[in-house]
């Protein structure tokens, strides 16, 4: 667990792990801080040698993914009356299969690289569940459609794919071929949840010394008119709107038609 991907997955749970400490939590995740393991210490201690006032740089820099993740638990929670199979690409340290209220008979996908999903099956190996879940160990260039397949998910059934913290980090010549795939794997009725960021956030992020940002390679303007390509009906909205905010973000996002502006997008789509 030592590439810039595999940290990413930790530093993503270290947050998660702060999120939850607090007693205004947007979600309680009871396994973020044994899958981060020593990061949620590099973080306070990296925030605190910032000279800013400690609790105010919590907030600051988990309000993103603590929205996020709620935005999303909202999401496939309430698709999941609609569709009893999700598929979570790029799956990381997300353990919404063991945290979230499912029914028994919902079946979960987590599809990550080999390094990733082996350490995260060593900690979470004992945690009980209470729906069906299928690990499966495989870098996105590699052939998992076959093994998701294997694995038990039907193409003809409606489905709820969830690419949460993945594109951005994708080049665009892989992003394309990706949605195309799922399109194929996917019936009418199937749900997508997804979030991507503008041009202009890209363009900072190569700037960036972040251990995160740095590493970011996909953006685009119309994540809409993306989706549109594939056959979803996408809503977009920014952290900070009235459906993306629980109480976090303390100004509304500029209006979209101003262009050049950082943005982050959280988007739910529906198959044609």
């Amino acid at each position: 667990m030592k590439d810039s991907v595999s940290y990413t997955a930790l530093i993503m749970a270290a947050k998660r792990a702060i999120e939850s400490t607090r007693p205004d939590r947007l979600f309680d995740d009871p396994f973020a801080a044994q899958l981060a393991g020593e990061e949620v210490d590099i973080l306070i201690q990296q925030w605190a040698s910032m000279g800013k006032e400690l609790e105010f740089a919590k907030i600051a820099y988990t309000r993103y993914v603590a929205v996020r993740t709620r935005f999303f638990d909202e999401f496939v929670l309430s698709a999941s009356a609609e569709a009893q199979q999700l598929v979570i690409l790029g799956a990381g340290m997300d353990t919404r299969a063991f945290r979230l209220p499912w029914a028994t008979e919902m079946q979960i996908y987590e599809v990550d690289r080999p390094e990733i999903m082996t350490y995260k099956e060593s900690i979470l190996k004992d945690a009980p569940l209470s729906c069906q879940r299928q690990s499966i160990a495989l870098d996105l260039t590699d052939d998992w459609v076959d093994a998701l397949c294997c694995q038990g998910y039907q193409c003809d059934r409606p489905s709820i794919w969830l690419l949460e913290g993945l594109l951005m980090y994708l080049p665009e010549a892989t992003v394309h071929p990706l949605l195309q795939t799922i399109a194929a794997l996917t019936t009418p009725g199937s749900r997508l949840g997804v979030d991507l960021i503008s041009v202009r956030s890209l363009e900072c992020a190569l700037r960036s010394q972040g251990r995160v940002r740095r590493h970011w390679q996909f953006a685009t303007n119309e994540p809409e008119q993306l989706l549109a390509q594939y056959g979803w009906a996408a809503t977009v909205v920014e952290p900070g709107d009235p459906t993306a905010d629980f109480g976090r973000c303390p100004d509304p996002p500029l209006p979209r038609h101003i262009p050049g502006k950082r943005r982050s997008f959280l988007a739910t789509a529906r198959k044609r």
